[in-house]
This record gives structure tokens, C-alpha cells and sequence, in this order.
């Protein structure tokens, strides 16, 4: 019976929210352990589920670079890195599109199905929704410029099919593959696409799953808020450093270009969306202009 009354409980209280958001999309980047770990896929499924039962309209972007990295490993290719982006030749681009395209985005889209969920893939090439141009030359730690390859700079992003599947009762679920001018595939780093995917919706929350918990401030605690000026001030001191750096400026690009409330959340917690989503405390950290 106690566990029955908290279930009522936590629905009382999430009731307010739902009515606020309903109607509204939210851009949701999927990534990290929450893709390989059972229970945490599992929950994550249901909540984007829930979500769209409720009248939320949940966008997923899914990333995959250990499984990238993995499946690369098996045919002895040496993966490297520029500035957190991957160097991307020919062959390593048909890798790419094959385990972020193929593979990773319909294991998501049955996940989502297998929860009652109606869900469609997509990669920025479908209808040429994600243009992007290719990155020329890039600085390594030594000094020395390099061509990264296939790697791609988002240029523009239409929405009108992201939309209509959305209205059609869909959950859309994007790979961060690009096209060039030339039709060619271009990989681009999932937390940008999600970022300019959401902004181009526009919408009501950009929500950013990663194995941390939060965005910590001058304290070294996991800051509840913070506002762009402050994030900029903690970038200054050197606070906000490294991999964290891309992560608040593309959530700042999306806040910027309209997005109402980015949130970097811990996706290690079960249900960590609707944590953040839907109760007053939240689990990670809210973003705002």
C-alpha cells in the first residue's frame, strides 16, 4: 500500500509539468553509459515513451563513439582524435555510417518500439536535413594543421521532416550524419547536431545525457543553475574545462537560437529525464540565457 500512495504521489506532483510542456518538443541527446548498460537503455526507452503518451514530443540524437571505436579496433584500424573530433577518412566514414546509421539507430528505434513507442531513424541525409560543409584543417596539440577528413561543420539544419513525423505521432531518432553540397556524408559530433537540431524546432528544452552529474561551480558542487554569463566566467577561470567546454556551448548556441532551458543531466541515474523534467529539485544542471 506505501508504495502504491508514493506512486500517486510523484504523479500529483508531476502533473503541473505535464500540463506546462504539453504540446512541446524536447530535444533530448542520448549518449554515453546510458546506450550500453541494460537497466539504463530500458529506462531511457520508457521515458521517452511516457513522455510522448503525456503530450511531450520527445527528439532523440544519439551519439556511438565507443562503438565506433570498437567496432574500428576489430578491423585494425587506429582511430585519432583533433580537438574531441574523430579523423575521418574514407574508410572510416563507411564505418561510421554504418554503426551510427545502421546499427546503433535502429537498436534505438526497436528499443523505443519494444516499450509501446512508435519511433522512425533518421540520419541528416534523409531529405538532406542536416547540410553541413567540411572542416578544411584543424591544429594539432604540437602546432602542426591537418586535414581531419570527412569531418563536417553544421550549416544548416531544416526541421520539416523532423516536424512532421513529430505531428504524425513519431518519436524521431537521429544519427549525427551530414550532407555536403555534393550529397557526401560528413560526421559531425552528436552534441553539436543535437544542439542545432534543437534550435532549428525550435525547442522547449535541449536535454544533454552524460556519465557526470552535472556542471560543478566555484564550490566544486554540481551547480542546480547557471546562467550563460556565469558559465562564461566559470570557462575564464578555468573551471569548465576540457571535454565539458563543447557540451556548454553548443547547450549556449541552442539557448541562443531560441531553446528555452538547456540541462546537462547525469544519464547513469534510472529515469534521469523525467528527474530533471519533472520535479522541482532536478538531478543535473539547468542552463539558462
Amino acid at each position: 500500500m506505501d508504495a502504491l500512495i508514493e506512486k500517486a504521489r510523484v504523479l500529483q506532483e508531476a502533473l503541473p509539468y505535464i500540463r506546462e510542456f504539453h504540446g512541446d518538443i524536447f530535444v533530448i541527446k542520448y549518449g554515453g553509459n546510458a546506450m550500453v548498460d541494460p537497466e539504463l537503455r530500458t529506462s531511457f526507452a520508457r521515458d521517452v515513451v511516457l513522455m510522448k503518451y503525456v503530450g511531450l514530443h520527445p527528439v532523440v540524437v544519439h551519439g556511438g563513439g565507443p562503438q565506433i571505436d570498437e567496432t574500428l579496433k576489430s578491423l585494425g584500424v587506429v582511430s585519432e582524435r583533433l580537438e574531441g573530433l574523430r579523423v575521418t577518412d574514407e574508410h572510416t566514414m563507411e564505418v561510421v555510417e554504418m554503426v551510427l546509421g545502421g546499427k546503433l539507430n535502429q537498436e534505438i528505434v526497436s528499443l523505443i518500439a519494444g516499450h509501446g513507442g512508435r519511433a522512425i531513424g533518421l540520419t541528416g541525409k534523409d531529405d538532406g536535413f542536416i547540410r553541413a560543409t567540411k572542416v578544411d584543417k584543424m591544429q594539432t596539440k604540437s602546432g602542426k594543421w591537418v586535414d581531419p577528413g570527412r569531418v563536417g561543420a553544421v550549416t544548416q539544419v531544416n526541421p520539416d521532416i523532423v516536424r512532421r513525423l513529430v505531428n504524425d505521432g513519431f518519436i524521431p531518432v537521429i544519427a549525427p550524419v551530414a550532407v555536403d553540397a555534393e550529397g557526401k556524408s560528413l560526421n559531425v559530433n552528436a552534441d553539436t547536431v543535437a544542439g542545432k537540431v534543437a534550435e532549428a524546432l525550435p525547442a522547449r528544452k535541449f536535454v544533454l545525457l552524460t556519465d557526470i552529474e552535472g556542471v560543478r561551480g566555484k564550490d566544486g558542487q554540481v551547480a542546480s543553475s547557471l546562467s550563460a554569463a556565469e558559465i562564461d566566467e566559470l570557462k575564464k577561470e578555468g573551471i569548465i574545462e576540457g571535454g565539458m567546454i563543447p557540451k556548454v556551448e553548443c547547450a549556449l548556441g541552442a539557448l541562443a537560437g531560441g531553446v528555452r532551458k538547456a540541462h546537462v543531466i547525469d544519464g547513469r541515474v534510472r529515469h534521469a529525464v523525467l528527474l530533471e523534467i519533472f520535479t522541482d529539485e532536478g538531478i543535473g544542471t539547468e542552463i539558462t540565457r
